[in-house]
């Protein structure tokens, strides 16, 4: 998982709500575990009409995506997450996300910024009248700054926070506890008196 910090981008819009990870990435391409050339197929079905966002100039660049409410609800495919990350997408802005999703993306290295709807509401406003125009997100201080340097914060569990900010998952944290683990098993009553410390 790549580490991340910091990120200026300029953004594209998806405002539709409840869209769910059927349509993020169709179940015809969830065949295999591997997450190499998902994002090609990312909004598929969307991608047909040449009107699509993710089909004009303004996409190629952006790297943050501000969607609708309840981004991310339906199944639990991990591979809407991995779909997003290979089309570029580092950060998702919502006013809410499905759960289940929220846990993949953080797990994954993809960060879901929650946003009150009068932020969400100036995201599109922004986008629409200067699409050329960046934000920038600072995951240290969980600020998103808008231009003329107005900042909102985020919220994110400190756990996610410092996995993501490492650039490590879940499994690659506990491997970095190895030595504490050992230590603690050591001290632990059990396993001395059963002669395995």
């Amino acid at each position: 998982m790549e580490q991340f910090t910091t990120l200026t981008s300029t953004m594209v819009s998806i405002p539709i709500e409840n869209i769910d990870t059927d349509q993020i990435i169709p179940a015809q391409f969830l065949k295999g575990v591997d997450r190499a050339g998902l994002g090609e197929h990312l909004f598929h079905h969307w991608r047909s009409n040449p009107d699509f966002i993710l089909n004009q100039p303004a996409a190629e660049k952006a790297r943050i995506l501000v969607a609708g409410d309840n981004f991310g609800c339906g199944s639990s495919r991990e591979h809407a997450v991995w779909a997003l990350m290979g089309s570029g997408f580092q950060v998702v802005i919502s006013t809410g996300f499905a759960d289940i999703f929220q846990n993949n993306a953080l797990k994954n290295g993809l960060l879901p910024i929650t946003v009150d709807a009068e932020t969400h509401r100036q995201l599109q406003d922004l986008i629409a009248d200067h699409p050329e125009q960046t934000v920038a997100v600072d995951l240290e201080a969980q600020t998103l700054t808008l231009p003329a340097c107005q900042s909102v914060t985020f919220p994110i569990d400190s756990f996610s926070k410092k996995c993501i900010l490492e650039g490590i998952d879940p499994l690659g944290y506990l491997q970095s506890q190895q030595d504490h683990i050992a230590a603690y098993e050591a001290r632990h009553p059990a396993m001395v008196e059963t002669g395995k410390a």
